[in-house]
This record gives C-alpha cells, structure tokens and sequence, in this order.
C-alpha cells in the first residue's frame, strides 16, 4: 500500500518508512505554532492559572464607557 518510493528501515518485523521532506518540515513549523501559542497564552493567563491573582483583577482603566454606575 505504501508503495517502494524512498527509504525504510525494519526493526523486528516492523517496517517504518521515512517521511517526505514536506512531511517533516510541515511537521516542525505546527510544532513551532503550537510552542509559541502556548508560552504566549502562559504569559497572558499565567498568574490566573496559578492562583497568583484573580481574572477580574487588573482591569480597572477599562471601563468601557460605564462610568461609576456597576
């Protein structure tokens, strides 16, 4: 099914083929976007995760236009 194209190595009675370069590079540039989303959300969402501060904390200039009324 997987056809003879490229390189394969058996180890046990198991055949693994080698990815496509496509395959690989694809690969490790989603891994690069996952890495980076992931320390960027632990940067933004940190604190709150760990326990170090509340989410509703830190949003007092942001009033939104409601003034002094909630």
């Amino acid at each position: 099914m997987g056809g003879g194209h490229g390189g394969s190595t058996t180890y046990k009675g198991l055949t693994l083929h080698h990815p496509k370069r496509w395959h690989v590079v694809t690969g490790k540039g989603l891994c690069a976007v996952m890495w980076f989303w992931v320390l960027y959300r632990a940067k933004q969402d940190g604190p709150v995760v760990l326990g170090w501060r509340h989410p509703w904390e830190g949003h007092d200039g942001h009033s939104h236009g409601h003034g002094d009324k909630h």
